[in-house]
């Protein structure tokens, strides 16, 4: 089964698309979109509630955890908020891309912490996490552009 594609030009830009004969690429493009969006919501209320809410609030879990790498309050705190800026940026859409790689780049952390302190226990946690925040980093990429511009146009 072969795929055609003609190219489609629109008086308003100058741009030209490809449009798949024979097939409407819409639903599929409008699923993968409201995938991508659901996966972000879940994230984003996985570090806001179940991760950031615990250290937040100093749960005594969270506190013996701290207390044993020697980081005390202060380190829990400061986890905590990058953890909940981080999942409320996974749903603000200019800053999707940007919080899903920072948020990989604390998993990254978590994962040394988990290897070095705890032995290994729970270290597949942060590794598994990096997988979609990846995807997410890469599919909204596109936004990187947009706060590009914000950013210079603030300057």
């Amino acid at each position: 089964m072969s795929e055609t594609t003609v190219p489609v030009t629109s008086a308003a830009a100058s741009r030209t698309a490809s449009v798949v004969v024979g097939e409407s690429a819409t639903p599929r493009g409008r699923r993968a979109r409201i995938a991508l969006r659901a996966l972000q919501v879940v994230l984003a209320l996985f570090y806001m509630i179940a991760s950031a809410l615990p250290k937040l609030i100093a749960h005594p879990s969270a506190v013996e955890g701290f207390d044993k790498m020697g980081w005390g309050h202060t380190g829990m705190y400061i986890i905590g908020v990058l953890e909940l800026a981080g999942g409320v940026a996974l749903l603000i859409p200019v800053l999707q891309s940007v919080a899903a790689v920072a948020l990989s780049g604390l998993m990254v952390g978590a994962f040394v912490v988990q290897m070095s302190y705890f032995d290994g226990e729970n270290a597949a946690t942060p590794l598994i996490l990096i997988v979609p925040l990846a995807l997410i980093a890469w599919a909204r990429r596109g936004h990187n552009a947009d706060l590009l511009r914000l950013v210079r146009r603030r300057s």
